[in-house]
């Protein structure tokens, strides 16, 4: 079973779901999109994508999916959010919107759009502990910037001085969208952390 290829979903409510399917396809992970709890429960892991956020918790709620994912990031499985997705795994929102929700997860405190409106989004090289080779190439559309992490997170990469990147346990975020790049470095640690997390289970 180890040996099988891990089964990672995209949360497929809204946003940039299809480029996370193809990174992770290319990153020997079995892609699906899961938008029911019954789908949530047949995945090994789960990609928070870019998009909304506010329209991403709330359509959460309204699938019925919210809680199963917050039971499941609390019991380990591995979650890895982008931009929006990396909203969603803060523990804390500096400026929430009304009736903004999180799956929680990582002991950080995150600035929605930080970066900028639409038309200052920008592409720049990032340097991300845990992935090997030439500095990533980080696309931020409307990014959001990590404040403050606490002592369980792990700071993996910083731009300008803010934090893009955090790590805490099995849970993984970037402001940037690397499944925009082609460059599927990110998507192939974040399998790695699948694949480390279904073997631990079935010892």
């Amino acid at each position: 079973m180890s040996n099988e290829a891990p089964v990672v979903g995209v949360l497929a409510l809204q946003g940039d779901v299809r480029e996370h399917l193809v990174a992770l396809a290319a990153a020997d992970a079995v892609a699906r999109p899961v938008r029911r709890p019954e789908e949530l429960a047949e995945v090994d892991g789960l990609v928070l994508p870019g998009g909304e956020s506010t329209t991403i918790s709330k359509l959460a709620v309204l699938f019925d999916v919210m809680e199963p994912l917050r039971a499941r990031v609390r019991a380990g499985m591995p979650v890895y959010g982008t931009c929006a997705g990396l909203i969603l795994l803060a523990d804390k929102i500096l400026d929430p919107r009304s009736g903004q929700e999180t799956v929680g997860g990582i002991d950080m405190i995150v600035r929605r759009n930080a970066f900028g409106r639409q038309n200052e989004s920008f592409e720049a090289a990032v340097d991300v502990k845990g992935v090997a080779g030439a500095p990533v190439d980080g696309v931020f559309i409307r990014a959001p910037w990590v404040e403050s992490v606490g002592a369980a997170a792990e700071v993996l990469a910083e731009h300008d001085g803010h934090i893009v990147a955090v790590r805490q346990g099995n849970a993984l975020a970037t402001s940037f969208h690397p499944e925009l790049t082609g460059d599927h470095r990110v998507h192939a640690l974040f399998v790695d952390m699948v694949r480390a997390n279904r073997a631990a289970e079935s010892l």
